[in-house]
């Protein structure tokens, strides 16, 4: 199995669609309700990408078989040493360590941007995610309770952090 990270190309968007689909649709890893266009996908990974942004895809055989990106964790001057981040595998390539492939890649290229710290927001049912933070030095900082809701229920954000050094 030969994993390759590289740059997000517009030609893999239709892939991370599905895969985000299916989390939207299937788990509580994002909060949205309703599936995403092909153009909606395309515009916020465009907005990313126009900050300065990274977004990797990692690829298998041709095939994108997961993502990952960092953003602003907040819009305040003083927040631009921090980035919150996301990674996302396809449901059917999970545990085959995508994703530490590339929350690794994305750990070393905030260190080449300057940044000083990541901050991971997971669902608190999702136990494999924050483990899986934990195995990549994030600490867990803070537990907001209920704040979203879907599937009809209160989800609770579990707040992971790594000081980058």
């Amino acid at each position: 199995m030969q994993i390759t990270i590289r740059p997000y190309s517009r030609d893999d968007a239709p892939a991370i669609l599905a895969i985000v689909n299916y989390n939207i649709l299937h788990t509580t890893a994002l909060y949205d309700y309703a599936p995403r266009s092909l153009a909606q996908q395309e515009l916020i990974f465009d907005e990313k990408l126009k900050k300065g942004f990274p977004i990797y895809v990692a690829v298998m055989d041709n095939d994108v078989v997961g993502f990952g990106y960092y953003s602003e964790f907040r819009f305040r001057e003083a927040y631009k040493f921090t980035a919150e981040h996301s990674v996302y595998a396809h449901p059917n390539w999970q545990r085959k360590g995508i994703g530490n492939r590339l929350l690794l890649q994305l750990i070393e290229t905030a260190k080449k941007q300057g940044l000083h710290t990541l901050i991971g927001v997971v669902d608190a049912e999702n136990i494999d995610s924050i483990a899986f933070h934990e195995r990549m030095g994030f600490e867990i900082k803070g537990v907001l309770h209920e704040t979203g809701f879907k599937f009809d229920r209160w989800l609770h954000s579990v707040f992971m952090q790594r000081i980058l050094k």
